[in-house]
Protein backbone atom coordinates (compact mmCIF):
# COMPACT_ATOMS: atom_id res chain seq x y z
CA UNK A 1 0.00 0.00 0.00
CA UNK A 2 2.74 2.45 0.94
CA UNK A 3 4.66 1.79 -2.28
CA UNK A 4 1.50 2.14 -4.36
CA UNK A 5 1.10 5.67 -2.95
CA UNK A 6 4.53 6.66 -4.24
CA UNK A 7 3.91 5.17 -7.68
CA UNK A 8 0.63 7.06 -7.96
CA UNK A 9 2.22 10.39 -7.02
CA UNK A 10 4.90 10.17 -9.69
CA UNK A 11 2.47 8.62 -12.20
CA UNK A 12 4.50 5.42 -12.59
CA UNK A 13 2.72 2.30 -13.81
CA UNK A 14 4.77 -0.86 -13.13
CA UNK A 15 5.23 -3.37 -15.91
CA UNK A 16 5.47 -6.08 -13.24
CA UNK A 17 3.95 -6.09 -9.76
CA UNK A 18 5.14 -9.00 -7.61
CA UNK A 19 2.71 -8.07 -4.83
CA UNK A 20 5.01 -9.66 -2.27
CA UNK A 21 3.77 -8.12 0.97
CA UNK A 22 1.51 -10.36 3.05
CA UNK A 23 0.68 -10.61 6.74
CA UNK A 24 2.94 -12.63 9.04
CA UNK A 25 5.56 -13.36 6.40
CA UNK A 26 9.21 -13.70 7.37
CA UNK A 27 12.26 -12.01 5.90
CA UNK A 28 13.06 -15.36 4.31
CA UNK A 29 9.64 -15.41 2.65
CA UNK A 30 10.25 -11.97 1.14
CA UNK A 31 13.74 -12.88 -0.02
CA UNK A 32 12.75 -16.11 -1.75
CA UNK A 33 9.73 -14.61 -3.51
CA UNK A 34 11.62 -11.59 -4.83
CA UNK A 35 14.48 -13.75 -6.07
CA UNK A 36 12.18 -16.19 -7.84
CA UNK A 37 9.96 -13.57 -9.46
CA UNK A 38 12.74 -11.19 -10.47
CA UNK A 39 14.83 -13.97 -12.00
CA UNK A 40 11.97 -14.68 -14.40
CA UNK A 41 11.81 -11.02 -15.41
CA UNK A 42 15.56 -10.75 -15.95
CA UNK A 43 15.54 -13.90 -18.10
CA UNK A 44 12.70 -12.49 -20.20
CA UNK A 45 13.75 -8.84 -20.52
CA UNK A 46 17.54 -9.31 -20.61
CA UNK A 47 18.32 -5.83 -19.20
CA UNK A 48 21.76 -4.25 -19.54
CA UNK A 49 21.61 -3.15 -15.91
CA UNK A 50 19.41 -3.61 -12.85
CA UNK A 51 19.18 -0.77 -10.31
CA UNK A 52 18.33 -1.39 -6.67
CA UNK A 53 17.80 1.29 -4.08
CA UNK A 54 18.64 1.47 -0.40
CA UNK A 55 18.80 -1.26 2.20
CA UNK A 56 15.51 -3.13 2.21
CA UNK A 57 15.25 -6.90 2.07
CA UNK A 58 13.73 -6.56 -1.40
CA UNK A 59 16.83 -4.64 -2.55
CA UNK A 60 19.16 -7.34 -1.24
CA UNK A 61 17.07 -10.14 -2.74
CA UNK A 62 16.93 -8.35 -6.09
CA UNK A 63 20.70 -7.91 -5.98
CA UNK A 64 21.27 -11.60 -5.40
CA UNK A 65 18.87 -12.53 -8.20
CA UNK A 66 20.69 -10.13 -10.53
CA UNK A 67 24.05 -11.65 -9.62
CA UNK A 68 22.76 -15.16 -10.28
CA UNK A 69 21.67 -14.01 -13.74
CA UNK A 70 25.14 -12.45 -14.32
CA UNK A 71 23.63 -9.05 -15.05
CA UNK A 72 25.20 -5.68 -14.22
CA UNK A 73 23.95 -4.29 -10.90
CA UNK A 74 23.86 -0.65 -9.77
CA UNK A 75 23.21 0.27 -6.13
CA UNK A 76 21.58 3.64 -5.46
CA UNK A 77 22.42 4.87 -1.93
CA UNK A 78 25.54 2.72 -1.69
CA UNK A 79 28.11 2.83 1.08
CA UNK A 80 26.01 3.70 4.13
CA UNK A 81 27.31 1.94 7.24
CA UNK A 82 26.81 1.65 10.99
CA UNK A 83 29.26 -1.30 11.20
CA UNK A 84 26.80 -3.04 13.54
CA UNK A 85 25.16 -5.99 11.80
CA UNK A 86 22.09 -5.85 14.06
CA UNK A 87 21.55 -2.08 14.10
CA UNK A 88 19.57 -1.37 12.08
CA UNK A 89 18.29 -4.91 11.49
CA UNK A 90 18.19 -6.25 8.84
CA UNK A 91 19.13 -3.14 6.87
CA UNK A 92 22.83 -2.97 7.77
CA UNK A 93 23.62 -6.40 6.35
CA UNK A 94 21.22 -5.91 3.45
CA UNK A 95 23.22 -2.92 2.22
CA UNK A 96 26.63 -4.48 2.91
CA UNK A 97 25.75 -7.60 0.93
CA UNK A 98 24.13 -5.54 -1.82
CA UNK A 99 27.37 -3.57 -2.20
CA UNK A 100 29.34 -6.83 -2.34
CA UNK A 101 27.19 -7.86 -5.31
CA UNK A 102 27.07 -4.49 -7.10
CA UNK A 103 29.08 -3.33 -10.12
CA UNK A 104 28.23 0.38 -9.92
CA UNK A 105 27.93 2.34 -6.70
CA UNK A 106 25.94 5.55 -6.41
CA UNK A 107 27.12 6.91 -3.07
CA UNK A 108 25.14 9.85 -1.66
CA UNK A 109 28.13 11.44 0.10
CA UNK A 110 31.92 11.44 0.15
CA UNK A 111 31.86 9.50 3.43
CA UNK A 112 29.79 6.76 1.79
CA UNK A 113 32.35 6.63 -1.01
CA UNK A 114 35.14 6.34 1.56
CA UNK A 115 33.35 3.42 3.23
CA UNK A 116 33.19 1.57 -0.08
CA UNK A 117 36.87 2.14 -0.81
CA UNK A 118 37.79 0.82 2.64
CA UNK A 119 35.95 -2.37 1.69
CA UNK A 120 38.06 -2.65 -1.50
CA UNK A 121 35.29 -1.86 -3.95
CA UNK A 122 36.45 -0.53 -7.32
CA UNK A 123 36.93 3.23 -6.93
CA UNK A 124 36.48 3.76 -10.68
CA UNK A 125 32.88 2.55 -10.38
CA UNK A 126 31.93 4.68 -7.35
CA UNK A 127 30.08 7.91 -8.09
CA UNK A 128 29.14 10.50 -5.45
CA UNK A 129 25.69 11.68 -6.48
CA UNK A 130 23.88 13.18 -3.49
CA UNK A 131 20.68 11.51 -2.38
CA UNK A 132 17.64 11.05 -4.61
CA UNK A 133 15.34 11.88 -1.67
CA UNK A 134 16.44 15.51 -2.02
CA UNK A 135 15.47 15.40 -5.70
CA UNK A 136 11.96 14.35 -4.70
CA UNK A 137 11.59 17.29 -2.30
CA UNK A 138 11.89 19.69 -5.22
CA UNK A 139 8.79 18.06 -6.72
CA UNK A 140 6.66 17.53 -3.62
CA UNK A 141 6.81 20.56 -1.30
CA UNK A 142 3.87 22.86 -1.99
CA UNK A 143 3.26 26.44 -0.90
CA UNK A 144 -0.51 26.04 -0.69
CA UNK A 145 -0.94 22.69 1.01
CA UNK A 146 -3.68 21.29 3.20
CA UNK A 147 -4.23 18.08 5.15
CA UNK A 148 -7.21 17.31 7.36
CA UNK A 149 -4.99 16.80 10.41
CA UNK A 150 -3.91 20.44 10.22
CA UNK A 151 -7.51 21.44 10.97
CA UNK A 152 -7.13 19.71 14.34
CA UNK A 153 -4.03 21.71 15.32
CA UNK A 154 -4.64 24.79 17.46
CA UNK A 155 -3.31 27.89 15.65
CA UNK A 156 0.05 28.94 17.06
CA UNK A 157 0.87 25.53 18.49
CA UNK A 158 4.18 23.87 17.65
CA UNK A 159 3.96 20.48 15.96
CA UNK A 160 6.36 17.59 16.46
CA UNK A 161 6.19 15.14 13.54
CA UNK A 162 7.04 11.57 14.55
CA UNK A 163 7.90 8.42 12.63
CA UNK A 164 8.87 5.26 14.49
CA UNK A 165 8.64 1.73 13.18
CA UNK A 166 11.99 -0.08 13.02
CA UNK A 167 12.09 -3.71 14.13
CA UNK A 168 14.73 -3.10 16.79
CA UNK A 169 12.54 -0.39 18.36
CA UNK A 170 9.30 -2.35 18.45
CA UNK A 171 8.09 -3.38 21.89
CA UNK A 172 9.59 -1.87 25.03
CA UNK A 173 11.84 0.79 23.38
CA UNK A 174 8.85 2.14 21.49
CA UNK A 175 6.68 2.10 24.60
CA UNK A 176 9.32 4.11 26.51
CA UNK A 177 9.56 6.76 23.82
CA UNK A 178 5.79 7.10 23.49
CA UNK A 179 5.44 7.65 27.24
CA UNK A 180 8.08 10.41 27.10
CA UNK A 181 6.29 12.08 24.19
CA UNK A 182 3.04 12.05 26.13
CA UNK A 183 4.77 13.51 29.17
CA UNK A 184 6.32 16.34 27.14
CA UNK A 185 2.99 17.21 25.53
CA UNK A 186 1.31 17.23 28.95
CA UNK A 187 3.89 19.70 30.29
CA UNK A 188 3.95 22.03 27.26
CA UNK A 189 0.57 23.56 26.51
CA UNK A 190 1.54 24.79 23.03
CA UNK A 191 2.88 21.48 21.70
CA UNK A 192 1.08 18.86 19.61
CA UNK A 193 2.29 15.66 17.97
CA UNK A 194 1.38 14.23 14.58
CA UNK A 195 2.27 10.55 14.29
CA UNK A 196 1.53 8.66 11.05
CA UNK A 197 1.34 5.17 12.51
CA UNK A 198 3.07 2.39 10.57
CA UNK A 199 0.86 -0.46 9.33
CA UNK A 200 2.70 -3.02 11.47
CA UNK A 201 0.21 -4.50 13.99
CA UNK A 202 2.86 -4.35 16.73
CA UNK A 203 3.39 -0.63 16.17
CA UNK A 204 -0.34 0.06 15.94
CA UNK A 205 -1.06 -1.71 19.21
CA UNK A 206 1.51 0.17 21.30
CA UNK A 207 0.75 3.54 19.70
CA UNK A 208 -2.96 3.31 20.41
CA UNK A 209 -2.40 2.00 23.94
CA UNK A 210 0.02 4.74 25.03
CA UNK A 211 -0.89 7.72 22.84
CA UNK A 212 -4.47 7.10 21.78
CA UNK A 213 -6.35 9.16 24.38
CA UNK A 214 -4.58 12.54 24.19
CA UNK A 215 -6.36 15.30 22.22
CA UNK A 216 -3.04 16.92 21.30
CA UNK A 217 -1.51 13.71 19.95
CA UNK A 218 -2.86 12.94 16.49
CA UNK A 219 -2.50 9.34 15.32
CA UNK A 220 -3.11 9.22 11.58
CA UNK A 221 -2.74 6.75 8.73
CA UNK A 222 0.65 6.42 6.99
CA UNK A 223 1.39 9.36 4.70
CA UNK A 224 2.40 9.35 1.08
CA UNK A 225 5.58 11.20 0.22
CA UNK A 226 3.82 14.46 -0.72
CA UNK A 227 1.87 14.61 2.52
CA UNK A 228 4.88 13.69 4.62
CA UNK A 229 7.15 16.29 3.06
CA UNK A 230 4.56 19.02 3.44
CA UNK A 231 3.70 18.16 7.04
CA UNK A 232 7.42 18.02 7.79
CA UNK A 233 7.79 21.49 6.31
CA UNK A 234 5.09 22.73 8.69
CA UNK A 235 6.46 21.01 11.79
CA UNK A 236 8.67 22.50 14.50
CA UNK A 237 10.99 19.53 14.68
CA UNK A 238 10.98 15.83 13.78
CA UNK A 239 11.58 12.64 15.76
CA UNK A 240 12.32 9.54 13.72
CA UNK A 241 14.02 6.17 13.49
CA UNK A 242 13.76 6.29 9.69
CA UNK A 243 16.81 6.56 7.48
CA UNK A 244 15.34 8.65 4.67
CA UNK A 245 13.81 11.22 7.00
CA UNK A 246 17.29 11.94 8.37
CA UNK A 247 18.22 13.19 4.90
CA UNK A 248 15.01 14.94 3.96
CA UNK A 249 14.34 17.00 7.09
CA UNK A 250 17.60 19.02 6.98
CA UNK A 251 16.62 20.24 3.50
CA UNK A 252 13.49 21.66 5.10
CA UNK A 253 15.42 23.36 7.91
CA UNK A 254 14.03 21.09 10.63
CA UNK A 255 16.02 19.68 13.56
CA UNK A 256 15.86 15.88 13.79
CA UNK A 257 16.07 13.76 16.92
CA UNK A 258 17.06 10.26 15.79
CA UNK A 259 15.46 7.53 17.90
CA UNK A 260 18.34 5.13 17.42
CA UNK A 261 21.71 4.44 19.04
CA UNK A 262 23.56 4.35 15.72
CA UNK A 263 23.07 5.91 12.32
CA UNK A 264 24.39 5.15 8.86
CA UNK A 265 24.10 8.89 8.14
CA UNK A 266 26.78 10.42 10.41
CA UNK A 267 27.23 13.36 8.04
CA UNK A 268 24.05 14.89 9.44
CA UNK A 269 25.20 14.37 13.02
CA UNK A 270 28.54 16.01 12.21
CA UNK A 271 26.84 18.91 10.43
CA UNK A 272 24.52 19.42 13.40
CA UNK A 273 21.18 18.78 11.68
CA UNK A 274 20.69 15.40 13.41
CA UNK A 275 21.11 14.33 17.02
CA UNK A 276 21.21 10.69 18.13
CA UNK A 277 19.01 10.32 21.20
CA UNK A 278 18.29 6.57 21.30
CA UNK A 279 15.24 5.33 23.19
CA UNK A 280 16.19 5.81 26.85
CA UNK A 281 13.72 7.92 28.80
CA UNK A 282 15.97 10.63 30.24
CA UNK A 283 17.89 11.29 27.02
CA UNK A 284 14.79 11.51 24.83
CA UNK A 285 13.02 13.75 27.35
CA UNK A 286 15.95 16.11 27.81
CA UNK A 287 16.56 16.58 24.09
CA UNK A 288 12.88 17.20 23.35
CA UNK A 289 12.69 19.81 26.10
CA UNK A 290 15.93 21.43 24.94
CA UNK A 291 14.53 22.03 21.45
CA UNK A 292 11.25 23.33 22.85
CA UNK A 293 12.74 25.64 25.49
CA UNK A 294 16.18 26.66 24.21
CA UNK A 295 15.93 28.82 21.08
CA UNK A 296 19.68 28.96 20.49
CA UNK A 297 19.92 25.15 20.52
CA UNK A 298 16.98 24.96 18.14
CA UNK A 299 18.44 27.53 15.74
CA UNK A 300 21.81 25.79 15.75
CA UNK A 301 20.22 22.60 14.43
CA UNK A 302 17.67 24.23 12.14
CA UNK A 303 20.25 26.39 10.35
CA UNK A 304 22.97 23.77 9.92
CA UNK A 305 24.08 23.00 6.36
CA UNK A 306 22.41 20.03 4.66
CA UNK A 307 25.14 17.58 3.57
CA UNK A 308 22.91 15.22 1.60
CA UNK A 309 22.31 16.70 -1.82
CA UNK A 310 21.37 19.51 -4.16
CA UNK A 311 18.46 17.95 -6.05
CA UNK A 312 20.52 16.61 -8.97
CA UNK A 313 21.29 13.06 -7.79
CA UNK A 314 19.13 11.38 -10.44
CA UNK A 315 20.85 13.33 -13.20
CA UNK A 316 24.27 12.27 -11.91
CA UNK A 317 23.16 8.62 -11.71
CA UNK A 318 21.93 8.72 -15.31
CA UNK A 319 25.22 10.26 -16.47
CA UNK A 320 27.24 7.70 -14.50
CA UNK A 321 25.39 4.80 -16.12
CA UNK A 322 26.01 6.28 -19.57
CA UNK A 323 29.69 6.69 -18.74
CA UNK A 324 29.99 3.11 -17.44
CA UNK A 325 28.76 1.64 -20.72
CA UNK A 326 30.50 4.19 -22.99
CA UNK A 327 33.88 4.87 -21.39
CA UNK A 328 35.58 5.04 -24.80
CA UNK A 329 33.57 8.12 -25.82
CA UNK A 330 32.14 9.61 -22.60
CA UNK A 331 33.73 11.75 -19.89
CA UNK A 332 33.40 10.75 -16.27
CA UNK A 333 30.65 12.86 -14.66
CA UNK A 334 31.56 15.22 -11.81
CA UNK A 335 30.78 14.11 -8.28
CA UNK A 336 28.48 15.92 -5.85
CA UNK A 337 30.46 17.97 -3.35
Amino acid sequence: EMLDQVLDIFKIKPDYDFNIMHKNQTLGDITSKVMTDLARVIKKEKPDIVLVHGDTTTSFAASLATFYEQTTLGHVEAGLRTWNKYSPFPEEMNRQMTDDLADLYFAPTELSRSNLIKENHNADNIFVTGNTAIDALHETVQKNYHHDVLDEITPGHRVILVTMHRRENQGEPMRRVFKVMKQVVDTHDDVEIIYPVHLSPRVQEVAKEVLGDDPRIHLIDPLDVVDFHNLAKRSYFIMTDSGGVQEEAPSLGKPVLVLRDTTERPEGVKAGTLKLVGTEVDKVHDEMVKLLENKSEYDKMANAKNPYGDGRASERIMNAIYYYFNKDIAERPEDFE
